[in-house]
């Protein structure tokens, strides 16, 4: 192959500088490159596409080998995903995760793959009933769509131009206000529609161009509480523009992935909190022109935006750490009572910081809307949380009528 060896060990690849592998002096559309290869994918196994990676077995068992064959990916997103429900796979080529995400939302999930590439969503689709058959409900469905768009969907779009075909630029005129009503009134996914967004090797395939639009979309779709985990190929160093030019290391998952760091900043800009790198694969997948590509898994949360209300709570950092600083500049110090505002208070008790503070309510409800000044987190007096309750005085000799035996 040109410009990309079929090993997956750490050895060297060469990048190939040839004129036909050029994708045109910038890497602000690569999909013909990438629809290409994955067409070629679909219809032939490719082992240079993918990783090796262990999926659960018992999900496996009914997925028919030809889609398994042709899943080309670099991690199990697939385990983040639980009972109940809406899945949303970015780039989800024959549909092996969505058949997977398919048995562990169960009956009452829904599975929804977006993919662009006419060969791969016919063999998602032709599949897609064998899976229903076997696993006893229909709850997964593919789309056609690109991935930082998922506003316009394209088997809408052409069904359209199939009656409105475009012959000139009143055509195209005529075009563009029909995907601007699709995009309206059809939305491919809603806004606040999805609990979990999953992709695997997809993200580093979009354009340099269009990858911003790619994070905000996630933001768009997912509802106040949902979370992404995304397993995609990520780099050590930036790729120089020569690597992007090659169009062949762009669709081969290498030239277009984003930095350790980069990937975190992309999902922070786009308003994301609880950024972790949960997988860190130690060995690089390729190396390139001394820079080093490996797979990584992301997870990421959405539900930090809103108003910030005083109800005299406060958090007690445990550590191990003497502090740490949020996302939002709040510094929490080990042991230290601090006052934060009522989203704050409960998004600390969830994923990912759950079992890292101790959580401390009031005496008495604060029930007025009072704002928390500045969102600024502070030292708490404990006098402020038992604040209008009346001091009390345990005696000790008669123990603690409110715990069934004394602590010592």
């Amino acid at each position: 192959m040109d410009g990309l060896n079929d090993t997956h060990s750490s050895d060297s690849i060469e990048a190939n500088s040839a004129g036909d592998n050029s994708v045109g002096g910038t890497n602000a559309d690569v999909r013909g490159e990438v629809q290409e290869r994955y067409a070629d994918g679909a219809n032939a196994v490719e082992a240079a596409l993918c990783c090796p990676i262990d999926y659960d077995p018992q999900y496996l068992k009914i997925i028919p080998d030809e889609v398994i064959e042709r899943d080309y990916g670099c991690g199990d997103p697939s385990r983040y995903v639980r009972e109940g429900d809406v899945v949303l796979d970015l780039g989800s080529g024959g549909g092996k995760i969505c058949f997977i995400a398919s048995q562990i939302v169960g009956q009452e999930g829904k599975v929804i793959g977006i993919d662009m590439t006419d060969d791969m969503l016919e063999l998602a689709r032709t599949n897609a009933p064998i899976i229903a058959e076997r696993v006893g409900y229909a709850n997964v469905e593919f789309k056609r769509g690109h991935i930082e768009d998922l506003k316009t969907d394209l088997d809408e779009l052409n069904k359209w131009l199939a009656k409105n075909p475009v012959k000139d630029a009143g055509g195209m005129e005529a075009m563009e206000a029909e995907i601007l009503r699709l995009q309206t009134e059809l939305p491919m996914i809603p806004d606040n529609s999805v609990d979990v967004i999953v992709s695997n090797c997809v993200l580093n395939l979009v354009s340099d161009s269009k990858k911003k639009q790619l994070f905000a979309e996630m933001f768009r779709v997912l509802k106040v509480g949902g979370r992404v985990a995304v397993s995609d190929i990520i780099s050590d160093e930036d790729s120089p523009e020569s690597l992007k030019q090659d169009a062949r290391l762009w669709s081969g998952c290498i030239s277009g992935a984003l930095t350790e760091e980069g990937f975190g900043e992309a999902l922070e800009q786009a308003g994301f909190h609880g950024i972790t790198i949960d997988k860190f694969e130690m060995e690089p997948w390729q190396i390139v022109e001394g820079i080093e590509y490996r797979s990584a898994t992301y997870l990421a949360y959405k539900g930090k935006q809103g108003e910030c209300l005083e109800k005299n709570q406060a958090v007690i950092y445990l550590g191990p750490w003497r502090h740490i600083k949020d996302d939002d500049g709040h510094v929490f110090k080990r042991g230290v009572r601090s006052a934060v505002c009522a989203k704050t208070f409960n998004l600390l008790q969830q994923e990912p910081y759950a079992g890292s503070f101790a959580y401390i309510e009031p005496a008495i409800e604060v029930t007025d809307k009072i704002d928390f000044p500045n969102c600024a987190v502070r030292r708490r007096d404990p006098s402020e949380t038992k604040r209008g309750a009346p001091k009390l005085t345990t005696d000790p000799s008669q123990g603690n009528s409110s715990q069934s035996s004394s602590c010592c």
